[in-house]
């Protein structure tokens, strides 16, 4: 018999053995990764070796220093004789960047949306519900790439496009929770008191479901990136000479067989980025959720 098999989830949380369901270690693993990402994405313009966009044809597919390369090229070079490594950090920064604010707008406009719901009922309720439904019927992916195939494609359309991705999850969730949430007493009584619905909203509704929107939105946020690579990969996204992880990945698939350390490493990149974002925010459910709390006492 296991551990896993011969403890409760409570004891063996407690004896240090497992935590939610995984072990520590993976978890902690995935908080320093996610901690050197956001490292590596805010110092980018001091931890490249090199800029970007510098080329050298002489210097074309070298491979990388543990590879037999040149020493000064960490990660090799691509096929215009970039460095790699330099362009790994912009990208990475580059798709954190868009991720970030894509998953702002759209918990921002869903949360929104779903307090006026919560809060107008009636025909204000049946049209955001309308809207939900409708976005959530519709592969979004497809969507994305008719916007920017037709209005052609520019980086405040791209982030937009993005960003809207998944405001229906916010917009009904956050609907369910204030509906929710108005039914409790502290929430009448403060409404008896005579107090603005924007501030009984602002100051004691939304702290309260709070945790389960950080939640939804550590699950939204590997979704966005590999959005963001996938439209990237198809040369909808991010444009020369800017570059993503998904456009680093998109100029390497031509290379794979012979220069594989043009595309593998932005590759390995957003594997371990999307796994720890999605384990860390399993572990945060776990972990805010009182039902989930409660279950293991």
């Amino acid at each position: 018999m296991t551990i896993d098999q011969s403890l409760p989830a409570g004891k063996a949380r407690r004896l240090g053995i497992r935590d939610a369901g995984r072990p520590r270690f993976v978890i902690l693993f995935c908080m320093v990764w996610l901690a050197l990402v956001l490292l590596v994405a805010a110092g980018a313009d001091h931890l490249a070796p090199f800029s970007y966009t510098e080329q050298s044809l002489l210097n074309r597919l070298k491979p990388p220093a543990f590879w037999g390369g040149d020493p000064k090229y960490l990660l090799g070079t691509d096929g215009l004789g970039r460095d790699v490594l330099s362009r790994l950090i912009y990208a990475t920064r580059m798709s954190v960047v868009i991720a970030i604010v894509g998953s702002m707008i759209g918990a921002t406009f869903g949360t929104l949306l779903g307090f006026c719901a919560a809060h107008f009922r009636g025909l204000v309720e049946d049209v955001v519900m309308i809207f939900v439904d409708f976005q959530a019927s519709m592969p979004f992916f497809i969507i994305a790439l008719a916007v920017l195939a037709f209005f052609g494609n520019n980086f405040e359309l791209f982030l937009v496009v993005v960003g809207l991705y998944g405001w229906e999850v916010y917009a009904r969730l956050t609907r369910g929770l204030v509906l929710q949430a108005n039914g409790h007493g502290y929430a009448f009584a403060i409404r008896t008191l005579g107090v603005h619905p924007a501030r009984i909203y602002m100051r004691h509704i939304l702290p309260n479901i709070l945790s389960v929107l950080i939640v939804q939105l550590t699950l939204n946020f590997p979704e966005l990136i590999l959005i963001e690579t996938s439209l990237s990969f198809l040369g909808l996204g991010i444009q020369p000479p800017q570059t993503s992880l998904g456009l680093m990945l998109g100029e390497g698939r031509n290379y794979l067989a012979t220069a594989w350390w043009t595309g593998v490493p932005a590759g390995i990149v957003i594997f371990l980025t999307t796994l720890s974002i999605s384990l860390v925010g399993d572990w945060l459910r776990d972990k805010l959720d009182p039902t989930l709390k409660s279950a293991e006492m």
